[in-house]
């Protein structure tokens, strides 16, 4: 359903995987990856989307590179260029609004594992950011901070009961510091779930019943906050 484009990302160039809504044009939606890369689940979300009504973007943070392996992924999240990251990520922003596909003002952006913690940050560097996604996101990288305080957006947070205590405890204290300073933030806690919850190619981990309720609730988060 959906093809590679590319796009400018500060006087440099990325590339993504684009899902044009199956409806004619539609409110514009991030979608960040988890530690893999562009790997089909992403772009799968991507379509998904598209077939709602969305007009989905998937920028590829790795520019070419996955990993199938644990090790791999770890290797390739702790090597990203954050800045670079940054500059992908909001150029995607800026392509996406521009699109003829897109019929919003605004975009909506999720995430998974690391693009959880990743459109968190966005949402903080592009204002025209107004619905937050972190699926099971924490932010691995202690030189990222986010300061909510610039965001524009609201925050609907899906994490698993039975993930890393860590994670967790992140989750809890980006909710409570987002819902301190104002902000729309809701963090909903699956019972029973497993991190990576919703990836149904994750043999054991996957949660039918979990992913299902998490994919209800963001798509009435997004026709309700993206416009």
């Amino acid at each position: 359903m959906g093809h590679m484009v590319e796009f400018a990302s500060n006087g440099k160039m990325a590339s993504g995987y684009l899902a044009d809504s199956t409806s004619g044009a539609g409110p514009g939606v991030i979608v960040v990856q988890e530690w893999w890369g562009l790997v089909p689940h992403i772009k799968d979300v991507a379509d998904r989307l598209a077939q709602e009504g969305f007009t989905a973007l998937a920028p590829d943070l790795y520019h070419g590179e996955a990993a199938a392996e644990p090790d791999d992924a770890a290797k390739l999240m702790m090597n990203l260029d954050l800045p670079r990251a940054a500059e992908d990520m909001s150029g995607a922003v800026d392509f996406l609004l521009s699109d003829e596909a897109c019929d919003s003002a605004t975009v909506g952006a999720m995430g998974f594992c690391m693009g959880g913690g990743m459109v968190l940050w966005l949402s903080t560097l592009k204002p025209q950011v107004s619905a937050c996604v972190p699926f099971y996101g924490v932010i691995p990288w202690d030189g990222v901070q986010p300061d909510y305080s610039t965001s524009e957006a609201s925050y609907l947070g899906h994490y698993a009961e039975n993930d890393s205590p860590s994670t967790n405890e992140s989750a809890r204290k980006a909710e409570k510091l987002l819902q301190s300073q104002g902000k729309d933030a809701k963090f909903i806690f699956y019972p029973g779930a497993q991190h990576a919850f919703f990836n149904e190619t994750r043999e054991g981990i996957y949660d039918p019943a979990a992913a299902d309720l998490a994919w209800l609730r963001t798509l009435e988060f997004l026709r309700e906050h993206v416009r």
